[in-house]
């Protein structure tokens, strides 16, 4: 079992781009812009605990402010499990995270964000395991 604790350096100015977007879209008003980084940190930062917790928390008030009883309910599980889930290495890989998808659901991953994983060395679906 690999215990996955704190993200590789060369992946970490990657999730912050996604959530630095999601502020910039958030605060213009453009909601499903934000939400489309929201999910992309997701699929970056999932298999790490604090960063994977973190963003279900972001999707959590995301949720309340778009008063989205959906998304507040889906999230609270996902906030609760989901770290405990990346500590030990089992998570759904490529999952976006919304309340919108199964919790358990492998999905694919994009082109680009494959790349992204490429230049930090990371290899999602061999390195991690649904």
């Amino acid at each position: 079992m690999k215990l996955n604790t704190i993200m590789p350096k060369k992946l970490q100015p990657y999730f912050k781009r996604e959530l630095n977007e999601y502020d910039q879209q958030f605060k213009a008003g453009n909601l499903q812009g934000a939400w489309h980084h929201l999910e992309r940190a997701h699929i970056i930062g999932q298999a790490y605990p604090w960063h994977h917790s973190y963003v279900h928390w972001k999707m959590l008030l995301f949720g309340v402010h778009i008063k989205s009883a959906k998304e507040i309910l889906g999230q609270i599980p996902r906030l609760l499990v989901g770290g405990v889930k990346s500590f030990v290495g089992k998570i759904p890989v490529g999952n976006t995270g919304g309340a919108n998808v199964p919790p358990l659901k492998p999905m694919k991953i994009e082109g680009d964000l494959k790349a992204i994983f490429k230049r930090a060395g990371i290899h999602p679906n061999t390195e991690f395991h649904e």
